[in-house]
């Protein structure tokens, strides 16, 4: 695959959602929780989806039960939480496996793209995010400890790329 625009991914509603469609958009994928110490990170993705989706940014969540079970939750009951405890807009999509041999294409090829810690490939907790340009390259890999607001500025120097029409 040449790049993240190639994949299709589950949405939380059982449906296919071709990544394509984001082209010409900054992506930020992350992988969550909802009983996770780093949860609370899904309001500060909240804020920058407010702040920043009417310039180009899209967020896309992909909860995950490997680290600590801190994913028990059927899809539901991921998208009500996400919805009742920090009013998420942004897409919350099918829960999914990132690493081990049912992980799910598009975290094999980010893992591929940007190495973790000490060039570690493996994703080592929930709310590893990755920051994809409008091309569909992968830009960073951020650690689950690196609160979103932490990289605004990389986030800022990605939609100033976007062409006009598209922000």
């Amino acid at each position: 695959m040449a790049n993240v625009h190639h994949f299709k991914v589950r949405t939380a509603q059982g449906n296919l959602l071709e990544l394509g469609q984001f082209r010409d958009k900054v992506l930020l994928i992350v992988n969550t929780a909802s009983r996770c110490g780093f949860t609370p990170q899904y309001q500060d993705l909240e804020k920058l989806y407010q702040q920043y989706h009417a310039q180009g940014l899209e967020i896309l969540a992909f909860p995950c039960n490997q680290f600590g079970g801190q994913e028990p939750g059927s899809d539901g009951d991921i998208q009500q939480f996400c919805q009742l405890n920090y009013g998420v807009s942004f897409p919350v999509m099918a829960k999914i496996n990132v690493n081990g041999p049912e992980a799910d294409p598009l975290f094999e090829y980010l893992k591929d793209q940007a190495r973790g810690l000490m060039k570690t490939r493996a994703i080592k907790w929930n709310f590893t995010k990755f920051l994809v340009n409008k091309d569909g390259v992968v830009v960073k890999r951020y650690a689950p400890r690196t609160r979103p607001g932490q990289f605004i500025d990389a986030i800022e120097t990605e939609l100033a790329l976007l062409p006009a029409a598209e922000r």
